[in-house]
């Protein structure tokens, strides 16, 4: 009996990371990576975005494992936001479980949860249903793995995040032979990394890359400000060596990088020759700036927004960017933190300090471009082709990668969020949606910010605040004082006299004119009337559109009631 298979797009496809993906053999569920992503500019307050988890927490007993690719944020960061309420085994290499660990203890609901599992390129687990086997692939991180979910249909694979190096480090080397065996039986479907496809440049070795970083080092003779993601083991091992080569000392800063270098160092996966190589807080003003690397990974993996305070005299930062540092930006920013990039380095160059950027001269990327999908499409020969992890763009540049390699149109499938792909006599075909969209996080809240409350956010940030209080007397009909007005991110309330008497004015009025023709008092109809008069008498006068809040009182609230009372009696 043939089986049904589904593969469901929950996250990760037209949006930069944040990869949730899940295979459905029959009766089993077999999530693949579980993945956040940092908000962009106009998330106004939004700490983090993760998948929406609807579709897994009604089929939560379908639910066999989590399987993870690698342990960057896109893989492994809301691990917390479903394990917590759920008991699901999690599987991954030694690496990924380990930084796992640590995500899971910095959050207070899934701290006790232990139902981890190390695996390796070696690992085979069995299912009812299906098999679930691992192939080394080569990232900035060790210990990533691409996945395999073999049926009695065939094998579907995830590749996770990867790239193909020739001269790379044996830790990190790509197992071709391993993934030419998986391509010699049946692949249905190829779920590919798209995060580099537009690219048409060879990625630089890290050899050569490690070369780039020692040079810079070299050449500089004042303090050097590294901003790099903490989990990128690969880069943070290069500038250790090359600061260690140039005479130079390290210190970490960031709110997990002491954390992630421990434990890399405890697997033995990044190795540190020179005891006295790293500085402690306490040793920081006995180091000569001159001789001094900082390494900053910033808060929650995002390193660009704190150079910018760092070169913000006012800001409260433990360094500040002077003149004379270099500011070398290690990592790769993607193409929604360009205007924030560009910010952060005019910041830095009016400090009088030097910035350069691995990208300007180093295609540095760890995820596979033009070439490298192409040899993984030729190693897998697979049947149908799902291109994942990207903007719209990168998966259509992908799926014209794939077509070029040979793969039919028909079997290229350009999905979105909570697009589902239903297996049945021989080939895949789109069924019916499952809800799939963004899950906000703010603070402890998961979830309870919505549009609603980002437009509102939205409008503070553009338009500003104005509140309007005013007292009436209800048995009089009348406003008993001029109402108080306050504005805030608006107008400058000095010079904006006229404006703000004429709303004073238009609050009287709208309050006056409700109380004698309206029958039934409805407190939130009177405000909603005082807000729609305000929203367009100060749009008329500014073009702008504040967030408008007023606040009425009531006196005589007493009297009020007693004459209803006695009413009623």
């Amino acid at each position: 009996m043939d089986k049904k298979i589904k593969i469901i797009l929950l996250s990760g496809v037209r949006e930069n990371g944040k990869n949730m993906y899940a295979v459905e053999v029959n009766d089993e569920i077999y999530i693949l990576d579980i993945g956040l992503q940092y908000p962009d500019n106009d998330l106004y307050g939004i700490d983090v975005v993760v998948p929406d988890m609807t579709y897994i927490k009604k089929n939560i007993d379908k639910v066999v494992g989590i399987f993870l690719s690698h342990g960057h944020a896109d893989a492994i960061g809301a691990l917390p936001y479903l394990i917590s309420e759920y008991d699901i085994p999690v599987f991954g290499s030694e690496m990924s479980i380990e930084l796992a660990k640590i995500v899971c203890a910095n959050d207070r609901r899934s701290k006790k949860f232990s139902d981890f599992h190390v695996i390796d390129e070696n690992t085979a687990i069995d299912f009812n249903e299906a098999s679930v086997s691992f192939f080394k692939t080569t990232h900035s991180i060790p210990g990533s793995l691409g996945i395999v979910i073999k049926t009695s249909e065939g094998q579907i694979v995830y590749t996770g995040d990867f790239k193909f190096d020739q001269a790379a480090a044996p830790i990190y080397k790509t197992d071709y032979g391993r993934i030419a065996k998986i391509g010699s039986e049946r692949v249905l479907a190829l779920l590919s990394d798209s995060a580099n496809a537009e690219s048409p440049y060879e990625n630089s070795s890290e050899k050569d890359i490690y070369e780039y970083i020692f040079d810079t080092f070299s050449y500089h003779t004042g303090r050097i400000i590294v901003a790099q993601v903490a989990s990128n083991i690969q880069r943070m091992q290069q500038v250790l060596d090359a600061a260690d080569k140039t005479g130079r000392r390290v210190f970490l800063s960031g709110t997990d990088a002491e954390k992630i270098l421990k434990t890399a160092m405890k697997l033995n996966y990044l190795t540190i020759k020179n005891k006295e190589l790293l500085v402690k807080p306490k040793e920081l003003k006995n180091v000569d700036k001159d001789k001094l690397v900082i390494i900053e990974t910033g808060k929650m993996g995002e390193p660009i927004k704190v150079l910018r305070k760092m070169a913000n005299p006012a800001a409260k930062t433990k360094f500040q960017i002077e003149e004379g540092d270099l500011v070398f930006i290690a990592t790769t920013p993607s193409h929604a933190m360009e205007t924030t990039v560009a910010k952060a380095r005019d910041a830095i160059y009016r400090t009088g300090a030097e910035v350069k950027a691995l990208s300007d001269d180093k295609h540095s990327s760890g995820h596979a471009n033009k070439s490298d999908l192409q040899l993984m499409i030729n190693l897998l020969n697979p049947e149908n082709v799902i291109p994942i992890q990207g903007e719209y763009r990168l998966l259509d540049a992908h799926a014209r990668i794939a077509h070029e390699t040979g793969v039919p149109y028909q079997n290229i499938f350009l999905t979105k969020k909570g697009d589902v792909l239903n297996y049945e006599n021989g080939q895949f075909y789109q069924g019916k949606g499952v809800d799939a969209g963004d899950t906000m996080i703010d603070g402890i809240g998961i979830g309870d910010i919505g549009s609603i409350v980002l437009r509102d956010r939205e409008l503070l940030a553009e338009d500003g605040v104005f509140i309007a209080v005013a007292t009436i007397d209800r048995k009089k009909k009348k406003v008993v004082a001029k109402p108080k007005i306050t504005a805030r991110g608006f107008v400058y309330m000095r010079a904006s006299r006229d404006l703000l008497s004429e709303s004073s004015d238009i609050i009287v009025n709208t309050i006056v004119d409700y109380m004698q023709t309206s029958k039934d008092f409805d407190w939130s109809d009177l405000k909603q009337n005082v807000r729609d008069k305000l929203n367009h008498f100060l749009y008329e006068q500014t073009n702008r559109h504040p967030v408008i809040l007023p606040v009425i009182m009531e006196v005589n609230q007493n009297r009020h009631r007693k004459s209803k009372s006695k009413a009623k009696k």
